[in-house]
């Protein structure tokens, strides 16, 4: 039996607006659980756990999540594509020697000193 559980989590980027107040906060509140034993705490896991806590507290929110009407979705988080695979692989194929420009500039075609 493993001593570890290894479980996948699939993140989204979304671009999503706060007060200033409350973006305070949240900074307030990773310095916070910094400062007691959680160094690694970012803005995103408050976020995170933040929205997580009240979904899952919301009795009547739990609720509406077993009728029907919570399939339909209308989405409105606006939620960032991420990069293409492909573009990461040509990224990586590129040389690692620049080349040279095929177009000369006017004072080197004329052969003057620049």
């Amino acid at each position: 039996m493993p001593l570890l559980e290894i479980t996948q989590t699939r993140h989204v980027n979304a671009l999503v607006r706060f007060t200033d107040s409350t973006a305070r906060l949240v900074d307030q509140y990773v310095t916070f659980l910094r400062s007691h034993g959680q160094p690694r705490a970012t803005a995103d896991d408050v976020i995170e756990h933040g929205v997580g806590y009240t979904f899952n507290k919301d009795r009547e929110f739990q609720e509406y999540l077993k009728t029907p009407q919570a399939a339909n979705v209308t989405q409105t988080l606006r939620v960032r594509k991420a990069p293409v695979s492909d573009a990461v692989e040509q990224a990586s194929k590129k040389p690692a020697v620049a080349t040279q420009p095929a177009v000369q500039t006017p004072a080197v075609a004329a052969g003057s000193k620049a």
